[in-house]
């Protein structure tokens, strides 16, 4: 491990808290997280299937742009 490693590490358990602290104090706000138009639900009696595509694909842009940005800061 170098110190890069280190830097790295911090600034996920940063991003780990501060994400806590928002579901903690704010899951209301977070409602739509999961129900986007695009995403795969069927429900029936004895079964249920859930496929958050159009959630995911966002997940995935949001995460690449930032991971990118760190990588140009550091």
């Amino acid at each position: 491990m170098n110190p890069q490693s280190g830097k790295i590490i911090i600034i996920i358990g940063i991003i780990v808290v501060i994400l806590g602290v928002i579901i903690y104090f704010f899951p209301n706000k977070l409602n739509w997280f999961g129900r986007l138009p695009g995403d795969i639900r069927v429900e029936k009696e004895n079964f249920k299937f859930y496929f958050p595509i159009t959630t995911m694909i966002i997940l995935s842009v949001v995460l690449t742009i930032i991971i990118q940005i760190f990588k140009r800061l550091f």
